[in-house]
């Protein structure tokens, strides 16, 4: 309100007021749905060794994630007397608290899967083993790519270039290496940002298309070849 929106009315500040508190209600109902069933099938003796550090984790990465959700909207309270732009959070920070809620997103999933659907055991073959191979990169890309999208959200880099497949006018914009240290662009410079984002996204498509044309020369079980399929099906409407 006084940096930027001095003329904002109370039932505006009541609208984004209340999109954070639900955002944080959610989140500690969440923490509440993992932490007291986990807490029951512990006292009751239902988990096994190594399934109690599994949960134990899982447990750690909740209350990680709420703690780190905290620190992010905390940098955007900050004051910062030599900046007058729009006031934000870090996008250090922000690319932080998604990475970590993907994290443990992805665990979950994984840690339910595992429980209620059995492996397939299938022969160690050369090409099964590329496929695993090239299917663990296409996930680090992914991942890679949406901190990518973190940074763009934190730095409002969305706004700079709104063409496709071009910047502008250009293939590579001007200043896309503007900032000095150069490593400081690929971090803080809104240009370099998107134009990074647009790269992994590229990259993230292309790698998913070969993964499913790979995996359509290897007799598959019918989970698998459609779990490839809705992942091909998933980042084309991405």
């Amino acid at each position: 309100f006084h940096s930027l929106n001095h003329d904002m009315t109370l039932t505006e500040f009541k609208f984004i007021w209340y999109m954070e508190y639900s955002h944080r209600m959610w989140g500690r109902v969440v923490g509440l749905a993992y932490i007291l069933p986990a807490a029951y099938f512990w006292r009751k003796g239902w988990l096994s060794r190594p399934m109690k550090g599994c949960v134990l984790a899982l447990c750690g990465l909740v209350c990680f994630q709420g703690l780190l959700g905290w620190y992010m909207v905390k940098s955007g309270l900050e004051e910062k007397p030599d900046s007058y732009d729009i006031p934000r959070v870090s996008q250090y920070r922000l690319a932080a608290h998604l990475g970590s809620a993907l994290v443990l997103y992805s665990a979950s999933l994984w840690t339910g899967l595992y429980l209620l659907l059995p492996r397939h055991k299938l022969p160690e073959t050369h090409q099964l083993l590329r496929l695993r191979q090239l299917a663990h990169g296409t996930t680090a890309l992914i991942f890679l790519t949406a901190l990518s999208g973190a940074f763009v959200a934190g730095l409002d880099a969305g706004l700079v270039y709104n063409s496709f497949p071009k910047m502008g006018e250009r293939w590579i914009p001007d200043d896309l290496l503007a900032f000095s240290p150069m490593l400081r662009n690929i971090f803080e410079n809104p240009t370099t940002v998107q134009f990074d984002h647009r790269i992994l996204g590229i990259a993230s498509v292309t790698a998913v298309t070969a993964l499913y044309l790979f995996s359509r020369k290897i007799p598959l079980p019918r989970r698998t070849r459609m779990a490839v399929t809705s992942l091909l099906a998933v980042a084309c409407m991405q």
